[in-house]
């Protein structure tokens, strides 16, 4: 009988890496990849070069070696062989920055960038823990403190706020009373409910009639009025009213439908509570402001914005109800259909013909409003185009495990699409932020227009003067973009998760 042995070799020791052979790694095999690796590449790399020698040197010239960084007027950048007259940039660097913005307030434009950026940098580090409470600070709580710091606040609430507190809270009491009539609840739905309903409403009427009396009470500096008073009993009613209608329903049908609309009065309340409120600070004007402020503040708007409308809008546009869909197609192919300055100048110039007479916006807001819906529109094919890329495989499996439309919306739809479309959504934000310039068109002066503006200054009248602000206002726009650019494509590798099994 014969025995087979098999004999195994097992190896104690790795095998030694060796380095790749020479023309496979190194800068000559970057060059021969990248640069040299047809024909075609041999020409465009020979051609590249050539502009390059005849461009930047003569470019590093003017910007860097002849070009003026101190002076106090225009005799410093008319001597002959001077290039870039940087001394005009920083003569006006605070101009282009705040524009007339009024320098003992101008502390308030730079807090409210430290406001921004105390909420962006978080959100936009992934390993920052969070997200959801920075979410509510950036969308909530920044924009009220930016308007009050960059205003001044101390708002006209009680007249224009309040009806909408008061309409909203009647709603949810009679929303809360039905669920409470139905749950067995008949103290809230019969007493409750009703006086809540009704108290709001009274204390407006009230308000209305004292609102422009001289009854104003100073304690401890506090302004108190009686708008303001009106509105902190409003928010108080809807707070007890929240937590009496959230304690009725709990636990029963249609309970996160009541708690959210109790959500949206108290942040109602809240956002006319502190807008209304008198801190002391003084009060400016958007005409005054310009420069890079008014390119941020339209820009910003315009992003926060157009992003939710437009995923509504584009949502709108799937729908099966039939006049969700009409309304939703008419106004983006309307706007869509005419350019960003015809949007503008009709708000400017053509909107108070349409309001009654006496009623009027400011030039900014109504600027801020065109440039929100102009932007939602484009913003709202980029979403679809995603959600059309979507596999019908995806609506299927969430019917299949019993989502409704909302959740299967949130939950699976909406991330995969919004994921696919990222270039374009960033490309949509790249291009907004580019036209906010054309603002200059309604008399609204941004940093290209306050730029402008100081062509005409005879202090600093030169050759040099104009390609100087040109390309200073270039390269702020050049930063801005290419910041997004690249935060797109580290935000687009980061979801990738096609190579993932």
């Amino acid at each position: 009988m014969t025995t087979a042995f098999e004999l195994v070799y097992v190896r104690r020791e790795e095998e030694p890496v060796l380095a790749p052979p020479r023309g496979e790694s190194g800068a000559v095999a970057w060059l021969r990849r990248r640069l040299f690796s047809s024909i075609g590449n041999v020409i465009l790399t020979i051609i590249g070069l050539a502009l390059v020698v005849l461009i930047l040197p003569p470019l590093v010239r003017w910007a860097i070696i002849d070009a003026v960084w101190t002076g106090s007027g225009r005799e410093a950048c008319t001597k002959p062989g001077t290039g870039a007259c940087w001394a005009f940039i920083g003569a006006k660097f605070q101009q282009f920055v705040y524009g007339r913005y009024p320098i003992d307030e101008r502390w308030r434009v730079n807090l409210t960038g430290l406001l921004l950026l105390i909420g962006l940098i978080p959100m936009a580090i992934p390993r920052v823990p969070f997200k959801r409470e920075n979410a509510v600070y950036l969308l909530l709580v920044f924009p009220v403190a930016a308007t009050i710091l960059l205003t001044g606040g101390h708002f006209a609430i009680g007249r224009t706020f309040i009806p909408g507190i008061v309409v909203v809270a009647t709603l949810v009491t009679g929303v809360v009373a039905f669920f409470g009539a139905g749950r067995g609840s008949p103290f809230f739905a019969g007493i409750l409910a009703p006086v809540g309903a009704i108290f709001p409403v009274a204390i407006y009427f009230i308000s209305q009639q004292l609102g422009a009396s001289p009854y104003a009470v100073n304690l401890y500096g506090i302004v108190f009025s009686p708008e303001s008073v009106s509105v902190v009993l409003s928010l108080g009613v809807a707070l007890v009213g929240a937590v009496a209608g959230i304690v009725s329903t709990a636990g029963r049908p249609g309970e996160s439908f009541v708690t959210a609309l109790w959500v949206i009065v108290g942040v109602l309340g809240v956002i006319a509570f502190f807008l209304g409120f008198d801190f002391h600070l003084a009060p400016v004007e958007t005409s005054l402001w310009g420069g890079l402020l008014v390119t941020l503040v339209v820009a910003i708007v315009g992003i926060v914005a157009s992003m939710p409308i437009g995923v509504l809008l584009a949502l709108g546009r799937r729908s099966r109800l039939f006049v969700i869909r009409i309304c939703s197609v008419t106004f983006i192919e309307f706007v869509r259909g005419v350019p960003l300055i015809t949007v503008l100048f009709m708000a400017s110039v053509m909107l108070p013909f349409f309001l009654p007479p006496g009623t009027t916006f400011d030039k900014l807001l109504r600027a801020l409003i065109g440039v929100a819906l102009f932007s939602s529109a484009y913003m709202a094919e980029v979403v679809r185009g995603g959600l059309a890329a979507i596999p019908r495989g995806q609506y299927e499996a969430s019917r299949a495990l019993g989502l409704n439309y909302r959740m299967m919306m949130q939950l699976i739809v909406l991330p995969q699409a919004l994921k696919i479309v990222i270039p374009g959504i960033v490309n949509s934000f790249i291009s907004l932020f580019k036209d906010t310039s054309l603002v200059l068109i309604i008399g609204i002066f941004d940093l290209l227009g306050i730029v402008q503006l100081n062509f005409a200054d005879s202090n600093w009248a030169g050759p040099a003067i104009p390609a100087t602000g040109y390309v200073f206002a270039a390269a702020v726009f050049w930063l801005f973009c290419f910041s997004m650019s690249r935060y797109s494509i580290y935000t687009e590798r980061r979801l990738n998760t096609g190579h993932k099994r």
